[in-house]
């Protein structure tokens, strides 16, 4: 239980009481790393700091200006979210939202850009260690962090932007970015890496058909009016009807480099900036994917790329307009990416983190029992779960459902 053995003073931090199911404002103090990176005495310039890419042609001082004023929102934070947050906040682009149900592990720290040692350490989660870095890389960008589960009753609230990036390991979540993108007429963008292999899909949908009243996506949606109108491609259901089965290969299983992150991530950001400065009309209309370590027979660079220029006719989601995602049906428990766990959805009743570790220290068997105001750890026996104030779980040490739900109904209720 290495995350949680520097610094116990910060870590028993507790939320205010009367913090709700998905509160976030209440922070631990920044780590000590970020103590020596103090802001210079004078302000950094956009002139400054953005001269190089005004150069480029693409881009020029409108271009700048668009991306100054724009709002795009990141679902993942993990390997490809980071570098791509990372990459958005150098560009200039004005506000940026991180979604993020996870926290920093040791084994992120080869491959997810923004976060260190100290992060791991503290078990920060990730939505908000990245916002601390973030800040750091260009305080003029406004970063807002949600740690949390992007859900059905939460996704229009939560992704109410001029574009949306899927960063995230599970086409569960995908399914619901499809849906909620396609019914409102927003774009987003597709990206996976696994292994070697990195792949990018821009979804354009048709224009939502009502008009968008809620005064968050009316901000939302303001710099984007002025944006070309381009035809539609396929969304993700056209191109993918049901989520991929058998043996797929995943990060526990044929592990992950960090090249192969990179370049999805740059391949992403690439087709955002494309978007933000109003040149939909120059982004691929194609599943575009890369083997970065075997070559093709020809010796050369390994690439497939499928055609995406017009949606299926029939499909489930854009053409029948049936958003299965969105309206919950069949909403599964999760094993993640990356280690032999699963995450229990349990949002009924917010959790008081201090009062279950007081609880939770007066039994025996629990280990460790360590909160930071954000999560909530401990151990029991071989497994280790991660509580949020939201009523999630993640329990580690099994792939199995069934031992999983009965760990969380022990412990917190069923």
């Amino acid at each position: 239980m290495s995350a949680f053995l520097s610094d116990p003073g910060n870590l028993d931090a507790n939320p205010a009481p009367d913090a709700g199911p998905e509160a976030n404002s209440e922070t631990p103090p920044e780590h000590p790393a970020a103590l020596s990176h103090a802001l210079p005495d004078h302000a950094i310039t956009d002139r400054e700091r953005y001269s190089r890419q005004v150069l480029f042609a693409g881009i020029g001082e409108a271009g700048q200006h668009l991306l100054g004023r724009a709002h795009v929102v990141i679902v993942g934070v993990g390997a490809t979210g980071a570098a791509t947050a990372s990459l958005l906040a150098r560009a200039g682009v004005g506000h940026l939202t991180l979604i993020d149900r996870d926290f920093v592990e040791p084994s992120n720290l080869q491959r997810q850009m923004l976060f260190d040692e100290a992060d791991a350490h503290l078990a920060l989660p990730k939505a908000e260690a990245a916002r601390r870095h973030l800040a750091r890389i260009n305080s003029s960008v406004q970063v807002t962090a949600h740690v949390a589960d992007l859900v059905p009753r939460n996704a229009a609230q939560f992704l109410a932007a001029d574009l949306v990036l899927d960063c995230t390991d599970n086409y569960e979540t995908r399914y619901l970015i499809n849906d909620l993108c396609v019914r409102d007429g927003r774009p987003w963008i597709y990206a996976a890496a696994v292994g070697a292999y990195a792949a990018t899909m821009n979804i354009l949908p048709r224009p939502a058909s009502q008009t968008i009243s809620g005064p968050a996506e009316k901000d939302a949606t303001a710099c984007s009016q002025a944006a070309p109108v381009v035809e539609p491609t396929a969304c993700l259901a056209c191109i993918f009807p049901s989520a991929p089965s058998g043996n797929l290969e995943t990060c526990d299983t044929a592990g992950i480099l960090s090249m192969a992150v990179n370049l999805a991530a740059s391949i992403q950001t690439t087709e955002a900036l494309k978007f933000l400065t109003h040149q939909p009309h120059l982004m691929r209309r194609s599943l575009v994917s890369f083997d970065l370590w075997t070559p093709n027979p020809q010796g050369t660079l390994f690439r497939s790329e499928i055609s995406t220029g017009a949606p299926r006719p029939g499909c489930e989601v854009c053409d029948q307009r049936n958003f299965r995602a969105l309206s919950g049906e069949q909403r599964p428990h999760i094993t993640l990416c990356g280690r032999n766990s699963v995450q229990i959805h349990q949002h009924q009743h917010s959790i008081d983190l201090g009062e279950l570790k007081t609880r939770l220290d007066r039994l025996g068997e629990v280990r460790d029992a360590r909160a930071n105001g954000l999560l909530l750890r401990f151990s029991y026996g071989a497994y280790t779960l991660t509580v949020f104030p939201d009523g999630r779980a993640l329990v580690q040490g099994t792939t199995d459902v069934g031992l999983a739900r009965s760990l969380y109904a022990r412990f917190l209720g069923s």
